[in-house]
């Protein structure tokens, strides 16, 4: 018995650091990979670093600024119905402004800070990333081209920017506000946290407009009955017919005559139904 007391207990040992919560990394020593490409193997990654390379347009580095962005679960909760954010959602530079952005992960998932649509001669990849694996600080510096742009900066793992981590950086005046930036601009889909239901839908309105149709122009459910009757005569009646126009045909042949068949019926039938219904709405 107490051998296996001791075995339980020493296997317990050996485990508990798989359990134990990930320390913080500040990721300061990645390989240089080319092309602005950095990245180390325990999960930090910057894409698209330029440290001294003017973009087109720009004379001189108009100023230096440095930033650090947060990014984690707890950012969110100023903003309902959403699961990550950044600490800020907005940013405003000068053009050909040459900015360091210190990017700390508070969560212990994968996390980015990413800009797109940057000049593809400077930024191979048209983008300017930041990357970390669990906690941890990862350091990228760019020079902003010059010009009014506003550009999106989220997280591309899956779900995160749509459940919240993303935001707006103007260089200059910006052209614009970018929609659904939590708490700068209004989302595109307004999220609704009522009980209660629309007391109209578009199904319940052509449910109705069919069934008013209906009772106007055959008063009762006998009609329906009649025509699901004559449907089917005429198609004890047709088989014979189509059993003379299928000879001699492939499989593939009596397939499209039937799918073109099936069309022209289905034209048919929407047209009538239309027809209907104007015929009802005018009464």
């Amino acid at each position: 018995m107490i051998k296996y007391l001791s075995i339980a207990v020493l296997t317990l040992a050996i485990s508990t650091p798989v359990f134990a919560e990930k320390e913080f990394a500040d990721h300061t020593q990645m390989m240089n990979h080319g092309d602005g490409h950095l990245m180390d193997m325990t999960g930090g990654m910057v894409m698209g670093q330029n440290t001294d390379v003017l973009p087109g347009g720009c004379d001189k580095i108009a100023a230096t600024k440095e930033i650090t962005v947060h990014a984690g679960h707890k950012y969110a909760e100023k903003f309902p119905g959403r699961m990550f954010a950044f600490d800020v959602q907005e940013y405003q530079f000068e053009p050909c402004t040459k900015l360091t952005v210190n990017f700390i992960n508070d969560d212990s998932v994968r996390h980015q800070w990413m800009m797109h649509g940057l000049p593809k001669y400077l930024y191979p990849k048209g983008m300017f990333h930041l990357e970390v694996t669990g906690p941890g600080k990862v350091t990228g510096t760019l020079i902003f081209p010059p010009g009014d742009k506003t550009y999106l900066v989220h997280c591309d793992i899956a779900q995160h920017m749509e459940k919240g981590m993303k935001g707006q950086l103007k260089i200059g005046k910006g052209d614009g506000d970018l929609p659904s930036i939590p708490g700068v601009t209004a989302y595109v889909i307004q999220d609704d946290y009522s009980d209660k239901k629309s007391d109209e839908t578009l199904s319940d309105t052509v449910v109705e407009e069919f069934t008013e149709m209906k009772n106007k122009v055959v008063g009762n459910d006998s009609f329906f009955s009649g025509l699901t009757i004559i449907g089917l005569a005429i198609g004890l009646i047709l088989a014979p017919l189509l059993a003379r126009k299928f000879k001699g045909m492939s499989a593939g042949e009596i397939f499209v005559y039937l799918v073109g068949l099936v069309k022209q019926l289905v034209d048919i039938v929407v047209k009538v139904i239309s027809w209907l219904i104007n015929l009802v709405k005018k009464k």
